[in-house]
């Protein structure tokens, strides 16, 4: 799945547009390298988004095209 989308469906970042936005400024990291959009992300892969002076880092736990708001929690563990 795309790294855009992923970051949608897991709810990490509201919008696809706005994922798609950070990818191309360089806030997203996929295993300690700037990621673009496009990026094919797989489970098991480390994520860190940079919100201006803070950072998310997370791990992929699972990938799937589409997960209730509930369940969206269990794509991924914080780390």
């Amino acid at each position: 799945m795309r790294l855009d989308k992923y970051l949608k469906v897991s709810r990490l970042i509201k919008r696809r547009t706005v994922a798609n936005q950070a990818c191309d400024a360089g806030r997203v990291l996929v295993n300690d390298k700037v990621a673009r959009a496009s990026l094919n992300v797989k489970e098991g892969d480390i994520i860190e988004i940079l919100f201006g002076n803070k950072s998310q880092k997370v791990q992929v736990l699972s990938v799937k095209e589409t997960v209730k708001k509930e369940e969206a929690e269990n794509m991924y563990k914080d780390l």
